[in-house]
């Protein structure tokens, strides 16, 4: 990957952006697209989209969600320790222990999460996963008013994880659902930009797709696209005790995941399977028998129907602090995505 798009990368990862607060992810994507784009500008919802040969006849919306699951000062007690509510959908079981970031006005303020300790529990408790009410943020006060001082209510909270490659091309970090998708989304307008293009593409960086697949909804809305690919992450299989016959055989480094299914339009379905062999691209196929739960599914039944379909990056412990993909297989999505917009046109039908 060019250092560039790496830099821009870790950038993105390591902002913060709970649903509700993309606002830090959403101005570096900004930064970045706004060397290659057209236009870049943003909603009243937060979205942020770049814009290539806006006046094509042929309107092709790519749509990667910036919002991350979180955390969010709920409740602030009178010994400075703080209740919080989720944000998504948190795995409660690894709340315990963590370090977190409470993202206030005043800057970032660090935490741990607490609870009681193993020595201090019956048997039967040890048994079971710790409960968010019976779990808390220390950072490290003695008394309300102190820590009133650096948090409010409504303050948002992430693990204090950031993105770091490990070995080959893998990469880990929190939020790459999806912020991946976001950046694939900006790296498809990099490499559109200068190109002679007969469609107009919108790449959006969508918002609250954790809390309903808001931000996808009000964008589609607003641009009215004929034709919507989401990118986001998929499953990958390739881990000890993963169930193949009900995921999948999807491992990190073959290729983006391309789908068949009902939240895809048969006819761009096809299109991105013919590109991907024309070039060359490698890719892995997975079903996607009902609603994928992705943008795409919003965009697909904006206004009159729109021809949907899904672009996902294989990623192992979905939904974790210690989320990992490919960066071969990102930079091959991105890749894919824009050989195959290159070959839109408004002479295309994808009526099935």
């Amino acid at each position: 990957m060019r250092k560039e798009s790496l830099d821009f990368l870790k950038q993105l990862m390591d902002a913060a952006s709970p649903s509700g607060f993309e606002q830090p992810a959403q101005r570096v994507f900004r930064g970045y697209v706004a060397e290659f784009a057209e236009e870049v500008r943003t909603d009243v919802h937060g979205n942020a989209t770049a814009l290539l040969n806006p006046g094509g006849k042929l309107r092709v919306m790519l749509a990667g969600h910036c919002d991350e699951i979180g955390l969010m000062v709920n409740h602030i007690e009178d010994s400075g320790f703080i209740r919080f509510a989720v944000i998504g959908g948190i795995d409660q079981s690894l709340l315990p222990g963590a370090r977190v970031l409470v993202h206030s006005k005043k800057g970032p303020v660090l935490g741990v999460i607490g609870k009681k300790p193993i020595h201090l529990m019956k048997p039967e408790e040890r048994k079971k996963v710790a409960e968010v009410k019976h779990l808390w943020i220390d950072i490290g006060v003695r008394k309300k008013a102190d820590a009133e001082k650096v948090v409010e209510l409504g303050d948002p909270v992430t693990v204090a994880a950031g993105f770091e490659v490990l070995r080959g091309d893998l990469a880990v970090s929190r939020g790459f659902d999806d912020k991946i998708g976001t950046f694939v989304v900006a790296e498809t307008v990099r490499v559109l930009s200068g190109k002679k293009l007969r469609a107009a593409v919108f790449g959006v960086s969508t918002v609250q797709e954790e809390i309903g697949l808001r931000g996808a909804q009000t964008s589609a809305f607003g641009i009215d696209p004929h034709v919507g690919i989401a990118i986001d992450v998929g499953f990958a299989s390739d881990f000890p005790g993963a169930d193949k016959s009900e995921i999948g055989e999807v491992s990190l480094g073959k290729g983006p995941i391309l789908h068949r299914g009902a939240n895809i339009n048969p006819v761009l379905g096809e299109h991105l399977v013919k590109t991907a062999k024309s070039q060359k691209i490698p890719y892995q196929m997975q079903p996607a028998p009902k609603a994928t739960g992705t943008d795409a599914n919003a965009m697909q039944v904006t206004r009159a129907g729109v021809a949907a379909a899904v672009v996902s990056i294989p990623n192992r412990y979905m939904h974790t602090p210690v989320e990992v993909v490919s960066l071969r297989d990102v930079e091959n999505a991105a890749k894919l995505l824009a050989a195959a917009i290159e070959k839109m046109s408004e002479k295309m039908d994808f009526t099935p």
